[in-house]
C-alpha cells in the first residue's frame, strides 16, 4: 500500500535565458565537431528555429512553480509501450519506476501528448478529448487544473532539449530519431495553443 499522497515537490520554471544558454552550448558542440552528420546539420537548423520561439513566446511561461491540484499518486509514464494487453483488454501495466505523487493534470497532458501525439509532429485534438474525458469521468480534474498542466508540459517541451542530452553528454544515440518529430509538434502545438486546451477541456 502507498502512504497517503503528500504535496508534490515544486514545479521549476526553465527561465528563456536558460533555455537560450542551453541551446548556445549544444550549438558550440557541433561547430567543434571534426565531422558533423546529417543529424548535426539538422540539430543546428532546429535549435536556430527554437531559439526564434524562445524569443517569441518566453513571456508566455508559467510564473510560478506551484503546479495546480488536485494530486496523488500517478504512474509517470502511462503510454502504449508500457500496458500490456489480452483479449482485448489491458492485463498488465508496466514501468513503475517514476512513480510519484504528481498533479493528475500533469500526468493527463504528458499521457495524451506522448499517446496521440508526438511522434506524428501533431496531436490528434480528437483521441485527445476523448481521453480526457473518459479520465475525468474517474477522477475530477478542474479545467483550470488541466489548462495549467498543459502549458507547463508546452513550456518544458520549449525549454528542454532532452533528446540532445543523449545524443551530445552521453554519447547515447538511441532517442536521435524522436528529435525532429518532437520539434515539428513543438511548433505545431505552439500554433494551435487555444486548440490543444479546448481539447484537454472535454466534459465526461
Amino acid at each position: 500500500m502507498l502512504p497517503q499522497a503528500s504535496e508534490p515537490s515544486a514545479a521549476p520554471v526553465t527561465t528563456p535565458g536558460a533555455a537560450h544558454a542551453e541551446a548556445d552550448r549544444f550549438l558550440a558542440l557541433i561547430a567543434a565537431l571534426e565531422s558533423p552528420t546529417a543529424f548535426d546539420a539538422e540539430a543546428v537548423q532546429a535549435l536556430g528555429e527554437r531559439k526564434t520561439l524562445l524569443d517569441k513566446y518566453g513571456s508566455e511561461r508559467p510564473t510560478t512553480e506551484v503546479a495546480a491540484d488536485p494530486v496523488g499518486w500517478t504512474h509517470g509514464d502511462v503510454q502504449h509501450r508500457n500496458v500490456l494487453w489480452r483479449d482485448g483488454k489491458i492485463a498488465g501495466v508496466i514501468d513503475w519506476d517514476r512513480i510519484r505523487v504528481r498533479p493528475f493534470g500533469e500526468e493527463v497532458a504528458r499521457t495524451a501528448t506522448v499517446q496521440f501525439g508526438g511522434e506524428d509532429g501533431f496531436l490528434d485534438l480528437e483521441r485527445t478529448s476523448a481521453f480526457v474525458a473518459g479520465y475525468r469521468s474517474v477522477v475530477p480534474i478542474p479545467v483550470p487544473a488541466l489548462a495549467d498542466a498543459v502549458e507547463r508540459l508546452w513550456w518544458k517541451r520549449m525549454s528542454d532539449y532532452w533528446q540532445l542530452v543523449f545524443h551530445y553528454d552521453r554519447d547515447d544515440h538511441s532517442c536521435d530519431h524522436l528529435f525532429l518529430p518532437a520539434e515539428r509538434f513543438l511548433a505545431w502545438w505552439t500554433e494551435r495553443r487555444e486548440d490543444v486546451q479546448e481539447a484537454f477541456a472535454a466534459m465526461p
